[in-house]
């Protein structure tokens, strides 16, 4: 793994933090507040540390619809929640603001984030409407804000989306490397929780040949994981962690505990 703030020696598992409703979206829990939302977090750093997990990463999954351009009160809310939890935290964290990269490079600038996953490149008929990132801005705006370390980690097939790129999937990944500069590939299924496929997942990893890690971004269990950690050099790994595997509970300690013991057996 050549991130220096993973142990080069294992496939690294990285686990979410969904951060409830933040203010101003329409799930907002107004009752709860600012409180409740970091309170959550604690709770989310707490399970799946004791589970053993490599790293967290913070994201807005629960901000339905999601925005391509993200507000203020809600980079300012997700800065806030991040900050309150960083001295629980005893792993590495990064963060993702859903969907708008140039957000998520200044929320991981503000918090110390180690890297940012997003969708960098590519065009695609979503759920949101056409979606047509740019790498420059983001790549651009790290060393502004004099983080040159972030690692941009590149979602190259999004969820709740259909690419209009029809080039292999192994072609955009290699493609992504060499002209946008990412530190990481990811590959998706096709919506949160579901797993991407084995196929892909392989291409992608041939066609880099090493020049960066290939992470399994969605839809990792206890059932696939052996397959996943075959090819993959991590995963991320939110919905299978919460309680019923139902990607908007809370963390269930004792799935987490149990996927760990698999994948620590596996490396």
């Amino acid at each position: 793994m050549p991130f220096d703030f993973f142990d080069s020696k294992k496939k690294a598992v990285i686990s979410m933090s969904h951060i409830g409703a933040l203010p101003g979206s329409p799930l907002y829990d107004a009752d709860g507040g600012m409180d409740k939302l970091i309170e959550d977090v604690i709770s989310d750093i707490e399970k799946l540390q004791d589970g053993g997990v490599d790293a967290i990463m913070f994201g807005n999954e629960n901000d339905r619809p999601y925005l391509l351009e993200a507000s203020p009160e809600s980079i300012a809310a997700m800065t806030a929640v991040v900050q309150a939890a960083k001295p629980h935290l005893k792993v590495p964290f990064g963060v993702n603001y859903l969907w708008d990269p140039n957000a998520s490079v200044a929320i991981a600038a503000a918090t110390g984030a180690k890297w940012v996953r997003e969708i960098f490149t590519g065009v695609f008929a979503s759920d949101m409407g056409i979606w047509a990132p740019s790498a420059a801005k983001p790549s651009r705006m790290k060393g502004n804000l004099g983080r040159k370390d972030l690692k941009l980690f590149f979602n190259i097939n999004a969820e709740f989306a259909h690419s209009l790129d029809q080039r292999p999937i192994g072609l955009r990944a290699k493609s992504a490397v060499f002209s946008s500069l990412a530190d990481a590939i990811l590959v998706s299924g096709p919506i949160t929780g579901q797993p991407a496929d084995q196929s892909n997942l392989r291409e992608a990893v041939e066609a880099v040949d090493g020049a960066v890690p290939v992470f399994a971004n969605t839809g990792v269990n206890i059932d696939n994981v052996t397959d996943v950690m075959s090819v993959a050099s991590g995963c991320i790994i939110g919905t299978h962690f919460k309680i019923d595997g139902n990607t908007w509970n809370q963390i269930d300690a004792d799935r987490v505990k149990r996927f760990m013991d698999v994948v620590n057996r596996l490396r």
